[in-house]
């Protein structure tokens, strides 16, 4: 079920190879598996969680420039949107960003054997690196001001709010709907003055 569905939610958008496919389908199992535990997602079914999870990721990858980039995924929680983006995007190197000891360790075991993934279990205010990207779903932008404008001279966030964030010291473009729910955006900004 869960290959068909993506395909089906990606036609149009990212062709995703069989390998690709598989990767993603064995990080769902390993999720669903550790949220019985760990409440990595409320989500349930796999529909949705396909679309939100999965498909508004590759959303995401799918609109990356085409050159290798340093990827920092803040509050990455399950992987996302880092995973996936580094699925289809293997020649950029994504540090997932997670605060949370337990969900780290989960992101360890499901990116164990992929190279262009590593994690970081610390805030990310306390990361002391460079990027080129801080991706991000789900994380208020407050939270996210004062990382931004230390790791990345851009940014690209999955979000439920259409209005731009304030503050940040960033030019954002306007949102990008994506195609699975009535309030699901993608939001790109760049620092101001570059």
């Amino acid at each position: 079920m869960f290959p068909e569905l993506l395909r089906e939610r990606m036609s149009g958008i990212l062709e995703l190879s069989a390998e690709q496919v598989e990767e993603l389908e064995r990080h769902y199992a390993l999720l669903r598996r550790w949220n019985r535990v760990l409440n990595l997602t409320s989500i349930k079914s796999t529909e949705e969680a396909v679309e939100r999870h999965y498909c508004e990721s590759l959303f995401l990858a799918a609109r990356l420039p085409k050159t290798k980039l340093r990827i920092a995924d803040i509050g990455s929680g399950a992987g996302f949107p880092g995973f996936p983006v580094a699925v289809v995007r293997d020649d950029c190197e994504v540090t997932l960003i997670e605060s949370h000891q337990r969900k780290a360790v989960f992101l360890r075991e499901a990116s164990r054997g992929r190279q262009s993934i590593r994690v970081l279990s610390q805030r990310a205010e306390d990361v002391d690196e460079h990027f080129d990207l801080v991706v991000s779903r789900a994380v208020s932008y407050e939270n996210l001001e004062a990382p931004l404008k230390r790791l990345a001279p851009a940014a690209d966030l999955l979000t439920g709010a259409e209005e731009a964030p304030k503050g940040c010291s960033f030019v954002w473009d306007a949102p990008v709907r994506m195609p699975w729910g009535e309030h699901r955006f993608l939001r790109m900004g760049r620092r101001a003055g570059i």
